[in-house]
């Protein structure tokens, strides 16, 4: 099961520290995979929910490439990726059921569970089922272990 840490949460949300470069480095540190919300504005790429906050360089990305879900904030940092010298897991999603990342992995919105080698993300939201799951993305990500 692969166990996704939302916007560097591990255990509860962290509004202050979501998207900050060493709070997903922790998470990453204590071995999960980090989804993570990027914007790409004046050929900076950001991360931040609501906004672009903060701004990270190139080789962020590629160092931690292998842990990380992109979510795409805008256009723009879809077309980023598309076109990133390196294969990266991105996606763009808004309230559809289910999203395809660029890896091929469906990404099931809240509460749509059970799909089959889906990621749940917040199944503690609707208590989903995740029986089926290839993996989870929850704030409290720790509880899944």
């Amino acid at each position: 099961m692969i166990l996704i840490s939302h916007r560097g949460n591990i255990n509860g949300k962290l509004e202050s520290w979501e998207n900050e470069p060493t709070y997903i480095d922790l998470a990453i540190k204590k071995g999960y995979e980090v989804e993570i919300d990027v914007w790409y504005k004046d050929n900076i790429l950001w991360l931040g929910h609501d906004k672009p906050q903060y701004g990270v360089e190139f080789r962020w990305f590629r160092d931690r490439l292998t842990k990380l879900w992109i979510h795409c904030k805008n256009i723009e940092a879809v077309l980023f990726f598309k076109e990133y010298p390196y294969e990266c897991n991105y996606f763009w999603h808004e309230e559809d059921t289910i999203t395809l990342t660029s890896l091929n992995h469906i990404w099931a919105f809240t509460g749509k569970q059970p799909i089959k080698n889906s990621i749940a993300v917040m199944p503690e939201l609707y208590n989903d089922d995740v029986s089926q799951c290839l993996g989870i993305c929850s704030d409290y990500i720790e509880k899944y272990k």
